[in-house]
C-alpha cells in the first residue's frame, strides 16, 4: 500500500477528509519551495501536490500560469523539481507528495529515467494533465511498478468509459475538476458535485479529491462534506504574491489552517 493509500485510510478511520495544497515549484524562487511545503504540512496539508512548472499549462488559469512563469525564469526544471522533494524528505517529513504537470518534460527525461528518479527523490504520485487514461496504460504501469500512484482527473463531462479507464489504470485518489473551465475560475456548481460524487465513488472505488474554484472555507467545508479530499491551489499562490518573502511561509500556514478547520467543523454538529 502507497503512502497516498495509506493516508486515506487514515484518515478514513478518523473520520476525516484529506487537504491537499497545490503551489508551483520554484515560485516565487526556488528557495521558496522547500519552507512553502513546511508550511502547507504546518496548516494541516495531508497530501501535497507541488507543480512542475511548464511554458504551456493548458489546464490552468491565471495565476498558476503566473507561477509557472516565474518559476521557469528562475531556472526551474523537472530535474531541479525532484531534488526539491528529495530535500523535503530530508527534513524526515512524510507527507506524501504528488507530483501535478505536463507531459512535454516528463517525455524529454523518458517515462522510466523519470519514474526511477521520481522514487528515489521521495515521490509519492503523479498526475499528468495532457495523458488521458486510455492513452497512458504503459506509463501508469511504469508508475506502479516504481511505486507511484498514476492519479488521474474526472470532470462533468467524462463518460462512463472514461470512468472505467481510470478504474483501469489509476490509483492512489481520483482529482474531480469540479468546473468546465481552468484552475482558479470562481463559480461552483455543488449541486452537480453532489451528484457526480457517488457515481464516480462506484464507478473507480477510490477516494475523490475535488479541486477547481475552492477558495474559502465555506466552500471547502461544503465540498468537504461531498467528497474524500478537497484539493485547493490558486488561491494559495495568491497568498504568496500578496506577501513578502519573508511572510510567505506564514501566511500560507495562517490561510491553509482556517482551510483546515473549516474541513474538520463540517461534519460536527452544530
Amino acid at each position: 500500500m502507497s503512502r497516498i493509500q495509506e493516508t486515506f485510510k487514515r484518515l478514513e478511520r478518523e473520520g476525516r477528509k484529506a487537504l491537499i495544497p497545490f503551489i508551483t515549484a520554484g515560485d516565487p524562487v526556488p528557495e521558496m519551495t522547500l519552507p512553502l511545503m513546511k508550511a502547507l504540512v504546518a496548516g494541516g496539508a495531508d497530501v501535497i501536490e507541488l507543480g512542475v512548472p511548464f511554458s504551456d499549462p493548458m489546464a490552468d488559469g491565471p495565476t498558476i500560469q503566473r507561477a509557472s512563469e516565474r518559476a521557469l525564469a528562475a531556472g526551474m526544471s523537472l530535474r531541479k523539481v525532484l531534488q526539491m522533494v528529495s530535500d523535503f524528505r530530508a527534513t524526515g517529513d512524510q507527507t506524501p507528495v504528488v507530483l501535478m504537470g505536463y507531459a512535454n518534460p516528463i517525455e524529454a527525461m523518458g517515462a522510466e529515467a523519470f519514474t526511477r528518479a521520481a522514487t528515489e527523490a521521495g515521490v509519492d504520485g503523479v498526475l499528468v494533465v495532457d495523458y488521458p487514461p486510455e492513452e497512458c496504460r504503459g506509463f501508469a504501469e511504469i508508475c506502479r511498478k516504481a511505486g507511484l500512484d498514476p492519479i488521474f482527473l474526472l470532470a462533468p463531462t467524462s463518460t462512463e468509459q472514461r470512468f472505467a479507464d481510470v478504474a483501469a489504470v489509476g490509483s492512489g485518489y481520483i482529482y474531480y475538476v469540479s468546473l468546465k473551465g481552468v484552475t482558479g475560475s470562481a463559480t461552483l456548481d455543488l449541486d452537480e458535485v453532489a451528484r457526480r460524487i457517488p457515481v464516480i465513488r462506484n464507478k473507480v472505488g477510490m477516494p475523490v479529491g475535488v479541486g477547481f474554484g475552492i477558495r474559502d472555507g465555506a466552500t471547502a467545508a461544503r465540498i468537504a462534506a461531498l467528497a474524500d479530499a478537497v484539493v485547493i491551489g490558486s488561491r494559495i499562490i495568491e497568498e504568496v504574491e500578496q506577501s513578502s518573502r519573508d511572510e510567505a511561509p506564514a501566511r500560507v500556514a495562517a490561510f491553509l489552517q482556517g482551510i483546515r478547520e473549516a474541513i474538520d467543523n463540517a461534519g460536527k454538529p452544530q
